[in-house]
């Protein structure tokens, strides 16, 4: 059976074949993956279908594998490949192995991009806890992206593999890579990070380390970010800390803001449109709950 590819990916590729071909350099070629990653990010967040997501990111996990094998060493490029792979394994795939599969390599990518622009991380999969937070500070703004992106691929792969109990010893971890982010990405901050450490407070209970009052403050210091435009933002604090403390009144509240919301907002319309959809769920369940 012969494999057919949308004739945008086969335009991307002769495009960055033929500009090898003229330029004699992997420079331009780079330079066209980034941009490429980029416009493909910005494109997959504003999509307001996400079985269209669902079916055709796919194929341009394919093509970022290729740019991966074409600049194996290459920061950028593994981070976009990284954040592709664990966006799709942890929203769309379709089983626990699947996600599993997606997550690592997602992780394997984000790792990867770390190390490649800040050697200490190189280590961080065989790091004691003291260890790994002992090398955090030693990352400056500069690097705050690709922390980002390995915190991000790391939790999506812990969710994935959430029935390995050792995941649990890693959550740690990913609290201080996320306070640390935080510390040192200023104006450039990504609302998420903030999403990030509510969940990381609330998914243990208080006797096991869990935070709920803490992990409030980081959900509405999302929500104040973004003005209310990420949704996900609402219903993980909805998730996280109204539903565990039976806040009745708070629930409702914040899933019907959420279903009354226009969800088309630049850079969280994707994520909105699957807000809306959950909390229509947790709506519906909600008499049984409480």
């Amino acid at each position: 059976m012969r494999t057919v590819f949308p004739n945008f990916v086969l335009k991307v590729v002769l495009l960055l074949v033929s500009s090898a071909a003229l330029s004699g350099c992997t420079i331009m070629v780079s330079s066209a993956a980034n941009g490429l990653a980029d416009n493909l990010s910005v494109a997959i967040v504003n999509q307001d279908d996400p079985e269209l997501v669902r079916a055709g990111a796919p194929s341009y996990l394919l093509l970022l594998d290729s740019f991966v094998e074409g600049s194996p060493d290459n920061p950028d490029i593994l981070a976009a490949a990284a954040t592709l792979y664990a966006t799709y394994g942890a929203v769309f795939a379709n089983d626990e192995l699947r996600a599993s599969r997606l997550t690592t390599r997602a992780r394997r990518y984000a790792l990867k991009a770390m190390c490649e622009s800040y050697s200490p991380a190189c280590g961080w999969p065989e790091a004691t806890y003291d260890e790994f937070v002992a090398t955090l500070t030693g990352i400056r703004p500069k690097k705050s992206e690709f922390l980002f992106t390995y915190g991000f691929a790391s939790l999506a792969y812990l969710r994935a593999h959430s029935s390995d109990v050792n995941t649990i010893a890693e959550l740690p971890q990913m609290e201080a890579l996320f306070e640390h982010y935080l510390d040192i990405s200023r104006d450039a901050v990504n609302s998420s990070a903030y999403t990030y450490m509510g969940i990381l407070l609330t998914v243990r209970p208080p006797v096991a380390g869990g935070e709920p009052e803490r992990a409030r403050e980081y959900f509405e210091k999302a929500i104040a970010l973004t003005d209310g435009k990420d949704l996900g933002a609402k219903v993980e604090f909805v998730k996280g800390y109204a539903k565990k403390l039976y806040e009745r009144e708070m629930h409702d509240q914040l899933l019907n803001e959420v279903m009354a919301a226009d969800p088309y907002q630049d850079g969280f319309t994707l994520g909105n449109v699957l807000a809306q959809e959950e909390a229509a769920v947790l709506l519906a369940e909600a008499d049984d709950y409480f």
